[in-house]
């Protein structure tokens, strides 16, 4: 469930970092409202730089008119490797060429020394813009979010040097429109100056005045092309609310034909019913007082089509500087998609929120350079701190369990190296409870090269306690499934124990009559009184087995050999063994790498998949009834122990059921020995499965994981911590 949770976590910051790189991406053509080409290019490449993190980003931007195209650059951290910017320019563009329509797609080259990934992209649908080259030397490069803002970022800047294009056209057209018409006022009055006396000439200056006109009107088209290729909706009203423009992208956005809406007013064609009165009162108030709310700013407001439906615009209204009664335009904008894409970002960090209420987890950011942490409301809540006094240090450390305040600090120095880093410690509270953070952290470097970190802590109490609780449980059923086994084991235990108590008897009796004997037989004495000690250990020692088998206690975490655990259950249920004819075949395997967990708890587990066998046999008796026990060392860091039989069997449909508690093919089985088994193995972080045999039979077997060999030289008994930063101290956490 961590797993998922943190997937899901992973999954939702990635999304949203796409919707915020989007939305940055859209807001950059009002930053470039009235710049130039180059400053258009230098803000798209400081902007994609920031998002992407890309190792090279090259772009080249070509005029109209035949001005030599202007490159940028943006290197990364690899300026010494890759060389200098115009050794850059010239390699890419020869390996790219002069034809946009074959440019290679993604691909490694060689880069001063380094090899890296370069995708080219055109400005425009020919490239008459330019091109952007964006590299980078992650194996991965360009991943699909990459891609996508590498094409919106591409498309955007086409579309401001298309904008700032036609401004400086529209500027270069206004100045040679005011250049003609001085010129024009200069030869009239020239012409009415020397009119009385160059009558003559009249003809002359009736031909100029008629060349200038056709110029004008030259000009005044290309005005109009202009106004007609503009992506934003160009509206003009005069004083009285009537549409005197309406621009092609008018007629896409808002429905009309351009002859359908000029000479209407303006409130009942594209204004939504509840902002007209507003909007006719504006109006007048402007004309009686030249007072104005709205003019020469940016505003958002809503807009309606013809059909009727009402969409958000962005807005800005300009007087038209002419003499006689005030004229207006107006630049409108379609902003559906960046509203939709706000709320679809305000949804997410609700859902986010919501998230992180129901799961107890809270956020964090620091900044190494300066130590600023920040912590959302759900962590100040777990540390039980007001969020209005200052975070230090200390009011941190004061809430960590003493015993965890050594690993807190650990983990607040390897901060500084920059890697990722997952842990556990506890709290405690000032009403003496505690409490189980869980907290895992990624490293993230800005802009400007400064470490930080970003992470999620979330509140394990309940799921630690539900844990123990269930973890007791466990331990209490399988106490009470090897007190079942006593039963079965009581021949056993009164064979193994009476052969040397006999032989201490018998003993006994020899080393008497020794002594007894004319001269007595001391040295036989001693060497039977030695044999009478050797039979009282082996009757210690079985009893010792006996009671650490069927002892309750907590478990206990040690390194064993899974060899000589099998030995001792083989031990005790040898006799139960021969009283069932079972012939007993040993295959262990030699060097077998020592494991890690609870004597007693596998012993239990190999208990009762040996009593099962026999049991499974009982009823044969047309074959020798076979029972082979191997060990051996798997190829991935796991150890095996099987336990093979020549009984009934089992039917291959029921196997998934072997192992459900109360599930049992005995008439007098309880159900709950294989669940019980399973569960141990399980928490051994192993797994239990049964096959049937190709011949008679069926064959158990449980593969558990090997010891590390750090724990091994180390020596390590007990409870095994582990941590999840990598490459660092390791910091306690439980496994």
């Amino acid at each position: 469930m961590d797993t998922q949770f943190e997937e899901c976590a992973e999954e939702i910051g990635r999304l949203q970092r796409c919707i915020n790189d989007l939305v940055s991406l859209l807001a950059l053509p009002a930053i470039w409202s009235g710049g130039d080409a180059s400053y258009i290019g230098r803000t798209a490449l400081d902007a994609l730089m920031g998002m992407l993190r890309l190792d090279l980003l090259y772009v080249r931007l070509s005029f109209s008119g035949g001005d030599t195209p202007v490159e940028m650059f943006r290197i990364g951290d690899l300026r010494k490797q890759v060389g200098w910017p115009e050794e850059i320019g010239e390699l890419l563009n020869r390996w790219l060429g002069d034809a946009s329509k074959q440019w290679p797609p993604p691909t490694k080259i060689r880069v001063g020394v380094e090899d890296m990934s370069i995708i080219p992209l055109r400005l425009g649908l020919q490239g008459e813009y330019g091109m952007i080259a964006a590299g980078s030397q992650q194996a991965d490069f360009p991943t699909q979010i990459q891609t996508l803002l590498l094409s919106v970022a591409a498309n955007l800047t086409t579309i401001g040097l298309r904008e700032a294009e036609l401004r400086n056209e529209q500027s270069r057209a206004a100045a040679e429109l005011d250049r003609r018409v001085v010129q024009r006022t200069s030869e009239l009055a020239a012409a009415n100056a020397e009119l009385r006396k160059e009558i003559a000439e009249r003809t002359l200056v009736e031909a100029r005045l008629r060349h200038e006109e056709t110029a004008l009107r030259r000009s005044e088209a290309r005005k109009a092309a202009i106004l007609d290729s503009a992506l934003d909706c160009i509206v003009t009203m005069d004083h009285e609310s009537r549409i005197t423009e309406f621009n092609p992208a008018a007629e896409r956005t808002f429905g009309y034909r351009r002859d359908e809406v000029m000479g209407k007013k303006l409130a009942d064609v594209i204004i939504p019913p509840e902002l007209r009165a507003p909007h006719r009162q504006g109006l007048a108030r402007y004309l009686a007082t030249n007072e104005a709310h709205v003019l020469g700013l940016r505003i958002e407001t809503t807009a309606m089509r013809a059909d009727g439906t009402v969409f958000p615009v962005e807005l800005a209204i300009t007087r038209i500087a002419f003499d006689g009664a005030p004229s207006f335009t107006g630049y409108l904008r379609d902003i559906t998609e960046r509203k939709w894409a706000e709320e679809e970002l305000r949804r997410s960090e609700t859902f986010l929120a919501e998230a992180r209420r129901l799961s107890s987890t809270g956020g964090f950011s620091k900044r190494i350079a300066t130590g600023e942490i920040r912590w959302s409301a759900e962590v100040y809540q777990m540390f039980g701190l007001d969020p209005a006094e200052p975070l230090t240090h200390e009011r941190m450390v004061s809430r960590v369990h003493p015993e965890d305040v050594h690993a807190f600090n650990e983990i607040l120095k390897q901060q500084e190296r920059g890697v990722d880093y997952e842990h556990d410690y506890r709290l405690l509270m000032p009403d003496q409870t505690v409490k189980y953070l869980h907290v895992v952290a990624h490293a993230v470097c800005d802009v400007d090269g400064d470490l930080g970190y970003f992470g999620a802590v979330q509140d394990v109490t309940q799921r630690r306690l539900a844990d123990e609780a269930l973890a007791k449980a466990r331990s209490d059923l399988a106490h009470v499934t090897r007190l079942t086994s006593v039963g079965a084991m009581t021949a056993s235990i009164a064979h193994e124990v009476n052969q040397p108590l006999s032989g201490i008897v018998t003993n006994a009796s020899t080393c008497l009559r020794m002594l007894a004997a004319d001269p007595p037989n001391v040295a036989g004495a001693r060497e039977t009184a030695r044999r009478t000690i050797r039979d009282a250990n082996r009757a210690s020692d079985v009893i010792t087995r006996l009671r650490a088998l069927f002892s309750r206690r907590e478990a206990t975490v040690e390194t064993m050999d899974l060899n000589e655990a099998a030995y001792e259950v083989i031990a005790l249920s040898l006799s139960e063994l021969r009283r069932h004819r079972v012939i007993l075949r040993q295959e262990f395997a030699d060097d077998l790498p020592p494991v890690m967990g609870d004597r007693i708890q596998l012993q239990q587990v190999i208990l009762n998949l040996v009593l099962n066998a026999s049991d499974a046999m009982s009823t044969v008796e047309d074959r020798p009834r076979r029972l082979v026990i191997s060990t051996a060392a798997e190829d991935d860091d796991h150890v095996r122990l099987m336990v093979q039989d020549t009984g009934v069997g089992f039917d291959p449909q029921s196997a998934k059921r072997l192992f459900e508690a109360f599930y049992t093919t005995k008439s007098g089985g309880m159900g709950i020995g294989l669940s019980v088994s399973r569960s141990i193995i399980e928490s051994h972080h192993g797994r239990l499965w049964a096959v049937p045999n190709d011949g008679p039979g069926a064959t158990f077997a449980f593969s558990i994981p090997r010891t590390s060999e750090a724990v091994i030289r180390a020596g390590v008994s007990g409870p095994v911590w582990t941590s999840g930063v990598t490459d660092t101290p390791q910091i306690p956490r439980k496994l």
